[in-house]
């Protein structure tokens, strides 16, 4: 019966040291505010560009004679890259030419022939004139004194009229062939026609020559001696050596921390290793509203001999920078894509909500500019405690060390 006491007496004894020794509240985990430096940025992917891309091909439909380089050549602006046969051009400007040495030759003939013909027949038909002239008086005064029957003034009369019509055509005719007449007028008509035809000609001709209008780089090669190129198709792509370029397009929600001039490091995803860098120098002005993105272009002033056009290249932009920030890592924070972010501060044995403002947000860290203070105590959202419950913290079990390098 003692026994029984005794047993009865010792688990009473058992239950009220486990009343008593039980650890009291939730068992959390708490990361401390720190202090350190902080940079932010923002990552993206997109693709090298060069100043522009060129298609290159005929206006007209001929047939390829000779294509002078292949697929990543360097060219020089003026450099002939493709010859069309151009025979048929070749007739077309002589045919030209020789219409012009035609109409040289006739403004020649007018100022070595017809122009001085012209003055010696107005010098002969005023001469002419006036022996008319004399004539008729004579006759007029012989017929008067009726030596002369009045048939004869009518004759003379007559070879007067004559002699002033064709002084008349002879002026006319010196008149066409001085700067200002028809005839010459007509003369140099002729010749500027002529000259505009061999000009159209040769014009022709040489769109049968294919010439590099940039220094650039051949990307492609669209055609072979005897294809038949056809207007509108694309003979060669050129890509115009010039400064390299990064086209990138990032989350529209990070374009409130994006500017003109900021620094950013690229890699190529070809070359991992290898980083360089680049500065943004433009924004695009409106979102794409179905994917959501911004595009943004970057120059790359010391690019590497590796990078080609088209090529992939990740690129992260520095958005902010502290040499000393507040910092806790990023899951310590709720709510954090909101207005009002806040935190659970282990003080005195409970859990105390705490409002805070929030900067720079950096890998796996935030940036606290308000609320908290270097030390204070944060509790992780896993442990599950709300706002006002009691708390124990968990042994530390070597998390500090991990902590302090959390995010970093």
């Amino acid at each position: 019966m003692k026994s029984r006491y005794l047993i009865a007496l010792l688990l009473a004894l058992a239950l009220l040291a486990a009343w008593f020794f039980w650890p009291r509240g939730i068992a959390v985990d708490v990361v401390a505010v720190t202090s350190g430096p902080l940079t932010q940025s923002v990552v993206a992917t997109g693709r090298i560009a060069t100043p522009s891309r060129i298609e290159l091909g005929s206006q007209l439909t001929a047939i390829v004679d000779a294509v002078a380089v292949r697929e990543g050549a360097q060219v020089k602006a003026g450099d002939v890259l493709v010859r069309l046969r151009a025979s048929d051009a070749d007739a077309a400007v002589e045919q030209a030419r020789t219409q012009m040495q035609e109409a040289r030759a006739g403004v020649l003939q007018l100022d070595a022939v017809t122009l001085p013909v012209a003055e010696q027949s107005v010098r002969q038909a005023q001469a002419n004139l006036r022996v008319a002239d004399a004539e008729y008086e004579r006759a007029r005064q012989l017929v008067a004194q009726q030596f002369f029957s009045p048939s004869k003034l009518d004759e003379a009369a007559r070879q007067l009229e004559n002699a002033r019509a064709s002084l008349r055509a002879a002026q006319a005719q010196l008149d066409a062939s001085r700067p200002s007449g028809a005839g010459r007028l007509s003369v140099q008509a002729r010749l500027a026609q002529s000259q505009a035809a061999l000009a159209s000609a040769q014009a022709r001709r040489d769109l049968l020559t294919l010439r590099a209008p940039v220094d650039a780089v051949v990307l492609g090669r669209g055609a072979e001696p005897g294809d038949v190129a056809q207007a509108g198709r694309a003979l060669l792509t050129l890509a115009e050596t010039g400064e390299t370029r990064i086209y990138a397009t990032l989350d529209e929600k990070n374009l409130r921390y994006l500017r003109v001039d900021a620094g950013a490091q690229a890699v190529a995803d070809a070359f991992p290793g290898q980083p360089f860098a680049a500065q943004v120098y433009y924004i695009a002005p409106a979102i794409d509203a179905e994917r959501g993105t911004v595009e943004v272009r970057l120059r790359v002033p010391d690019p590497p001999g590796f990078l080609r056009p088209d090529m992939t290249v990740s690129v992260e932009v520095l958005i902010g920078q502290r040499q000393r920030a507040l910092t806790l890592p990023l899951e310590a924070v709720r709510d954090v894509d909101t207005a009002a972010p806040w935190v659970l501060v282990a003080r005195d044995g409970r859990a105390e909500r705490v409002a805070v403002k929030t900067g720079l947000h950096g890998v796996g860290l935030l940036e606290i500019t308000e609320g908290l203070a270097e030390g204070d105590s944060v509790i992780m959202p896993a442990g599950g405690a709300l706002e006002g419950d009691a708390i124990r913290i968990k042994p530390a079990r070597g998390r500090a060390g991990a902590l302090a390098g959390f995010g970093r």
